[in-house]
């Protein structure tokens, strides 16, 4: 993949932070989204479930405008995953254009708003015109700096690693890189979010409790909050209520 289709970015550094005392405002940095439940939002309505994908776009639409306001500087939202493509057809082929068309109405809408689109996955497998209306819109928001979207698309973290670990045998192959000289920090460098800092806080929604294959190598330490509320339901009230719980949550990271 390239970097345009990465759309990796330097986002300003911050001091790190390693413990939220319980009690403060302490605001989390970097959100990742597991954005779950639309199928069944659609079925319990008796609808079809590509109903429910529609209403989940509007849900994103509403955490990418209250995000900023909430302090949040990134946010990664897991919007098809590599196992995806196991759906039926007609249901993978809603997620592809309501992924285009999310790229190509919102991007200017998202431009004038200071948000910078990221794109992370294995982009180059999209067909040609997602890959292009990406690519637009990461090129497009380049410059802004309000809030990274990171829309992980065609994500699974066991291909990331397997994509990471490819480009070190290839570096070590090359004598560009001693094995002994690979660490942690080292394979980080060769991840999709390579220039972003690993998220504070997942939120799933629907109330499954797992990851689901989402940043597994980022999520070491970061806090999670699940709710058994379904995306397209999901709110401004429920992002606060988990940036809530997250504040009263100490972080050590290993240490007491």
């Amino acid at each position: 993949m390239t970097d345009d289709l990465h759309g990796r970015v330097e986002p300003d550094r911050a001091a790190p932070l390693h413990t939220a005392p319980r009690g403060t405002d302490y605001r989390p940095r970097h959100v990742a989204i597991i954005m779950d439940g639309n199928g069944r939002w659609a079925l319990r309505r008796g609808l079809p479930r590509t109903v429910g994908h529609r209403a989940g776009v509007e849900a994103l639409r509403g955490v990418v405008k209250a995000a900023p306001d909430l302090g949040i500087k990134i946010l990664t939202c897991y919007a098809f995953s590599t196992e995806n493509w196991k759906r039926p057809k007609d249901e993978v082929d809603t997620l592809m254009s309501l992924l285009l068309e999310y790229c190509r109405l919102e991007a200017e809408n998202l431009h004038r708003n200071g948000v910078r689109i990221n794109a992370i996955g294995r982009i180059h497998e999209l067909p040609p015109a997602q890959q292009q209306e990406i690519a637009r819109a990461v090129a497009l928001t380049r410059g802004n700096d309000r809030l990274i979207l990171n829309l992980a698309v065609n994500y699974g973290g066991q291909a990331e690693l397997v994509d990471a670990f490819r480009s070190l045998a290839a570096e070590v192959q090359s004598g560009r890189l001693a094995p002994e000289a690979i660490d942690a920090e080292v394979v980080r460098r060769h991840l999709y979010t390579a220039d972003l800092p690993d998220p504070d806080l997942i939120i799933r929604t629907a109330g499954e409790m797992r990851l689901s294959n989402f940043l597994l190598w980022q999520s070491a330490y970061a806090e999670i909050w699940v709710t058994d509320v379904y995306w397209p339901d999901f709110t401004r009230e429920h992002l606060e209520q988990a940036l809530r719980d997250y504040a009263r949550r100490e972080r050590r990271f290993g240490a007491l």
